[in-house]
């Protein structure tokens, strides 16, 4: 116990400092420590696995938001929910009179929990109603539809912020500090991948190019895009890739598996992957004067981390509620988000080179 709350210490002295260009607001270290005048009410668009399974427990631990509404298209579902989280009926919308939450004052910030395909419309007509938002990554189909998003909330002056937990996980903050303040030097390479063995229903969305944009490389491959960038603070500019189907009756429309190495303006080597066949989840970085990793990497829980070989130690946390808390303190203050809609653009836009990567057989440009 006595080395966790050191860890804390730590980890708050460090929080405080922030870290480059992904730093980190002084909100981070306040959640815990006093409520605010009034919690903001956030409503869930979408019940699936992440807003069931996550959001709304997380939400029950937050300290400056919590559960107001939910959006959804089956009825039994919204019952359900109802009675579990104890949500007055006139905070129940479904996708046909979403538009009418424009006018209940419960709700400040929508929390979009949809399939990516239907991110960019929800996200849009949310800010419209007056609306913050909160849109799950990947943010969009493509880069091009993350730009009009921006546009669209920016229009409305409505904050944006993307579903990007892991900036206020303990082991991800340090594994930051390290990268972008060259606490061991510059970096010089970087190795991380992140994927699970995908066998569930073989016409789920995820499975549909239309819907979901692509494969493994969407849905896993964008947390070792993150982790590369966080790790340097940099913006990588140019890409090639490779990919491998092990199963091509499964994954007709998607990728299965890709591979990748960004080249940063630092010159780092720097390779990552992603895939729905193999159960990956790391992020290992070498400098000149040392190591650190994260293995896990990317999970709702049990992050953990070495630093030239020893532990890190730091606390585990609820990622979604400390992401969620600190969303509310941005829209209280007026301020944007360490992960506002930029933040998604920038990761989509090195997911659409590496498809035109995967096309070409060449390297392709970023930006």
């Amino acid at each position: 116990m006595a080395t966790q709350n050191t860890s804390r210490r730590k980890f708050i002295r460090n929080a405080s400092l922030g870290f480059g260009t992904l730093a980190l607001s002084p909100a981070l270290v306040n959640l815990a420590l006093a409520k605010p005048a009034k919690k903001l009410g956030i409503a869930l668009v979408g019940l699936g696995y992440y807003s069931s399974g996550q959001l709304a427990p997380a939400l029950q631990k937050t300290n400056n938001c919590y559960l107001a509404g939910i959006v959804t298209g089956t009825p039994a579902k919204a019952v359900d929910w109802a009675k579990k989280y104890n949500i007055p009926e006139k905070n129940i919308y479904n996708y046909q009179n979403f538009d009418e939450i424009a006018k209940n004052p419960d709700i400040d910030i929508v929390y979009v929990v949809l399939p990516v395909f239907m991110h960019k419309e929800y996200t849009i007509r949310a800010a419209k109603a007056g609306k913050h938002v909160i849109c799950e990554k990947p943010m969009a189909l493509n880069a091009r539809d993350c730009e009009e998003i921006i546009a669209a909330c920016k229009k409305a002056n409505r904050l944006l912020s993307i579903g990007y937990r892991l900036h206020f996980e303990p082991h991800t903050v340090e594994l930051m500090r390290l990268g972008q303040k060259q606490v061991f030097g510059k970096v010089t390479s970087i190795d991380t991948g992140n994927g699970f063995t995908y066998n569930g229903d073989p016409n789920a969305w995820r499975l549909k190019k239309a819907m979901a944009g692509g494969g493994g490389l969407m849905d896993m491959g964008i947390y070792s895009i993150q982790g590369s960038r966080y790790t340097l603070g940099q913006e990588p500019i140019a890409v090639k890739a490779t990919q491998e189907k092990t199963r091509p009756d499964f994954f007709k429309e998607v990728d299965e598996t890709v591979y990748w190495e960004l080249k940063f303006p630092g010159g780092q080597k720097v390779n990552g992957k992603s895939s729905y066949n193999h159960d990956w989840g790391y992020l290992k970085v070498q400098a000149e004067k040392g190591s650190f990793q994260l293995e896990p990497a990317y999970g709702y829980g049990g992050i953990d981390g070495l630093v030239n070989g020893k532990p890190m130690n730091y606390p585990q946390i609820v990622q979604q509620a400390a992401q969620m808390d600190d969303f509310a303190t941005c829209v209280t203050r007026n301020v944007q988000s360490r992960v506002p809609g930029e933040e998604g653009l920038k990761d989509m836009r090195v997911v659409d080179a590496i498809y035109r990567s995967l096309d070409s057989g060449k390297w392709e440009t970023i930006g």
